[in-house]
């Protein structure tokens, strides 16, 4: 049956993308600093020693080469990586917009999850409303002479719609109103857009990643160990511990898969996971990022649909943990796809 069938690997890569900003880094992809191009041609690699026919496709910010390609090439399935369009996030679930109306299946979540999960204060009222514990949290959508709030300190501030931890960094947690408006400041300035900010919760970090679609599981936990992180740096998963090699944090910051934990707890998180997963709209593979605080609550952070998929990246990490070589993961998520193409 493979043989038969003709997968399209899209993209959007308008250029050669710095090393030190590739999505990956040491722990969620390339420990040889491969650009993303290289990983792609990885991913390709493993598809067709799956005896898929497969090939890579780069939109190159071009919406009409979508168009032009099945006309020309015919694929059967869309394997999507496309993450970002024009240089705009948010821009990402236009694309699979496109494929919804072309009616060829494609991996990963729908446009509708897409844009929910993009929005930082979207997602956490969805999780709230479902029952799901997220921190305490204000948006604030301009620049004021002062913020008020009652939330507690510290507190961590995140523009609303960047990914990736773009934004995030050391000064991300603050302690008081000036170190707030300080950063919120530096933030509208940088970013142009709203900023999020909530409490943040001293705790372990624990990425629960998900395959499946009507019927999905919960693979091996993992837990980011902060152990060996210094005094002045915070405990958590900055921009720079997980995209820059030159960062103390980037190599302070270490996974373990599967995580310890009490079977008690394994099954409270991956209950609350598979919850968020749904309530989120994912299909296929996702990433749930949870903080369990120090009195043992856990607190959902991020709902990541169409997390990394490179042959270093947590999700392959779990999967491999769970039992699935890296092209048995990806073939599996192909499946899920097909799985869903239009029936005669």
């Amino acid at each position: 049956m493979n043989e038969k069938l003709k997968i399209a690997l899209i993209y959007n890569e308008p250029g050669p993308s710095p090393k030190s900003t590739q999505k990956g880094g040491k722990k969620e992809s390339n420990p040889d600093n491969l650009t993303p191009f290289e990983e792609f041609e990885l991913i390709e690699k493993a598809l067709i020693n799956e005896g898929f026919n497969t090939y890579l496709l780069n939109i190159n910010d071009d919406i009409q080469s979508i168009i032009k390609d099945i006309k020309k090439n015919k694929p059967d399935v869309f394997f999507n990586f496309v993450e970002i369009y024009k240089e705009d996030p948010r821009m990402e679930m236009n694309v699979v917009g496109l494929l919804e109306l072309l009616k060829i299946p494609y991996t990963g979540a729908p446009p509708l999850a897409l844009a929910n999960c993009q929005d930082k204060e979207l997602s956490k009222k969805l999780l709230q409303n479902a029952g799901i514990k997220t921190p305490d949290f204000i948006l604030f959508n301009q620049q004021e002479s002062h913020y008020k709030h009652d939330l507690n300190y510290p507190l961590i501030v995140k523009p609303v719609f960047e990914d990736a931890s773009v934004g995030i960094d050391n000064n991300s947690i603050v302690r008081n109103n000036k170190e707030l408006k300080s950063r919120i400041e530096y933030l509208f300035l940088q970013f142009s857009q709203p900023c999020l900010v909530e409490e943040y919760i001293e705790g372990r970090e624990l990425n629960a990643a998900i395959l499946g679609d009507k019927e999905p599981q919960v693979l091996p936990i993992s837990e980011i160990d902060f152990s060996e992180m210094p005094e002045y740096l915070h405990n958590i998963v900055s921009f720079q511990a997980k995209w820059d090699p030159n960062h103390e944090s980037f190599h302070k910051t270490v996974p373990i898969c599967p995580a310890k934990l009490p079977k008690s707890l394994e099954a409270k998180v991956n209950k609350i996971s598979l919850k968020a997963f749904k309530v989120m709209g994912c299909r296929d593979y996702a990433r749930v990022d949870i903080r369990l605080s120090k009195k043992n609550e856990l607190y959902v952070l991020e709902v990541n649909p169409n997390p990394d998929l490179s042959i270093c990246s947590g999700f392959a990490r779990s999967a491999e943990a769970y039992g699935l070589s890296y092209s048995q993961a990806l073939k599996k998520i192909f499946e899920l796809a097909w799985a869903r193409r239009p029936q005669d």
